[in-house]
């Protein structure tokens, strides 16, 4: 898992929603959680609900991981960008982009969010990482632990999901 040096996003989303930039080569470069409530991924409530919570993130990165693999096959049926919706486990849903580089971004939630909504914040999102890799310093094999690129994601994240 990620390192997150990132503050909780208000509780203005309700239920689960994360966010995950994968490498064409599989490797995470940034993770985001949306969830209202808590703190963000990476950080831990004390007591038994900070126990559940790192089971909840756990499971929410492996359904993530296991969709990895329909984000792959989709790739090559379609020519867009936003692959909609491409895996369902129990009531998550994982909604998948993926840049002309090969970069994967996929959003896991379990409530009813528009579906234009999600393609909106995944070119959103493309920008905003657009610019971090262009960044000389920046390799695609290391993660993104940029705060301004974070506080950026999480607005983004409560504009489009209110």
């Amino acid at each position: 898992r990620l390192p997150s040096p990132h503050k909780a996003l208000p509780a203005a989303m309700v239920g689960v929603a994360t966010f995950m930039i994968v490498s064409k080569d599989d490797i995470p470069q940034y993770e985001c959680d949306f969830s209202g409530g808590g703190g963000g991924v990476g950080t831990r409530n004390g007591g038994s609900s900070g126990a559940k919570k790192d089971d909840a993130a756990h499971l929410h990165q492996f359904v993530m991981h296991a969709s990895l693999d329909f984000v792959d096959a989709r790739v090559w049926e379609t020519t867009n960008m936003h692959l909609r919706l491409v895996d369902k486990f129990n009531d998550l849903s994982v909604y998948a982009f993926v840049t002309a580089g090969g970069t994967r971004f996929l959003l896991l939630h379990d409530q009813r969010i528009e579906e234009s909504n999600i393609g909106v914040f995944f070119h959103d999102v493309h920008e905003l990482w657009l610019r971090v890799s262009m960044n000389p310093f920046h390799t695609k094999r290391t993660p993104i632990l940029d705060k301004t690129f974070d506080l950026r994601v999480r607005e983004c994240a409560k504009r489009h999901f209110p």
